[in-house]
């Protein structure tokens, strides 16, 4: 099979970048709970437009945890995916980590896991793609991964913390939107 290197790929995190963050320890646990933040459908689609294939790479441990049944996460997804395709934009794959901390697996961020799936089953380098999250923990997972990180400051992490950041992202923007447009200038 013929080896895509130099697809255009992105990975979003889901919570604070595609949606409304839930909160410190908290998370989306329904479908009336999942709320997309303004402008994130948009630059899905801009995205898509564009060339890139997208990714969604999220720790979802609430259903490790029984907060939340795996058929609720998939109608969620499912919703997700919908309204951005009535959009006009696409998600090629969605990627769970549903194991809690404590388990180790290789699938939870910041490890690697999620990402590494993705390129081996699309066939793209990992070198040539890019990370948006809304955490440090999602900056780890893109240096982890060899990609580039985005922060997006939609969700948990706040520029008035740089301080205390343990490590400093590629690229820092307002939101989903400032980091498509940027992406696709």
């Amino acid at each position: 099979m013929k080896r895509i290197g130099r697809m255009k790929a992105v990975f979003l995190d889901r919570d604070g970048v595609i949606n409304k963050y839930p909160g410190d320890r908290l998370y989306v646990t329904s479908l009336k709970k999942f709320r997309f933040l303004p402008r994130a459908k948009q630059a899905v689609t801009l995205l898509a437009q564009r060339g890139y294939k997208i990714f969604v790479a999220s720790n979802q441990a609430g259903v490790g945890r029984g907060i939340y049944t795996q058929r609720t996460l998939d109608r969620i997804t499912s919703k997700m995916l919908e309204a951005i395709k009535e959009d006009g934009g696409l998600i090629q794959q969605v990627y769970y980590c549903t194991h809690r901390k404590e388990e180790g697996c290789s699938c939870r961020k910041p490890k690697p896991g999620l990402l590494k799936m993705a390129a081996k089953k699309f066939k793209f380098n990992l070198e040539n793609a890019y990370f948006i999250g809304d955490t440090i923990r999602d900056v780890f997972t893109a240096q982890a991964a060899g990609c580039k990180s985005i922060l997006v400051l939609s969700g948990k992490e706040k520029l008035a913390n740089r301080k205390n950041w343990q490590v400093e992202p590629d690229f820092v923007f307002k939101d989903l939107l400032a980091a498509a447009k940027f992406l696709t200038r």
